[in-house]
């Protein structure tokens, strides 16, 4: 079982556009602005400015998903400064997150009696991984010693 990743973003919510673009980031493995502007702008259909990916980057970086680095310019004596935009978490590392981000606002229910009130509207097939999850964890775990009162 893969633990929970050592850098975890700030913020796990994104956007449709934040997450269309880290999704290309994921794909290329790294990009530029206009690695990125290019792809969505494959699309005949999509209106895109190469500011907007910027802002979207930049509030991807802000929220701990990107980090970016320098690379010399293209063009020799062009001042402005090029960057690639790299993931700080793989996608399957950010599906562990969100997952974990799920159950633990399940967990925080905390009561049983409301959880299992849910019951009712599972399948067969739903009760069994639950059933084989339940099964998982306590395979994980070590076994306890009986306490004294237990053995009273």
């Amino acid at each position: 079982m893969a633990p929970l990743p050592r850098h975890q973003p700030h913020q796990l919510s994104l956007g449709p556009l934040e997450a269309e673009i880290l999704a290309i980031i994921w794909l290329r493995g790294s990009a530029t602005v206009k690695e990125i502007h290019d792809h969505i702008l494959a699309d005949p259909d999509r209106d895109l400015t190469q500011a907007s990916v910027t802002t979207v980057l930049q509030r991807l970086a802000k929220k701990g998903w990107l980090r970016r680095e320098a690379i010399a310019p293209q063009v020799p004596g062009r001042v402005r400064r090029i960057y690639r935009w790299f993931p700080m978490v793989s996608q399957q590392e950010a599906k562990l997150l969100v997952a974990h981000q799920k159950l633990q606002s399940f967990l925080a229910v905390g009561n049983p009696d409301l959880v299992a009130a849910f019951a009712d509207s599972l399948d067969l097939a739903e009760l069994d991984r639950l059933d084989a999850i339940a099964t998982r964890l306590r395979a994980l775990r070590p076994p306890q010693l009986p306490s004294s009162r237990e053995e009273e």
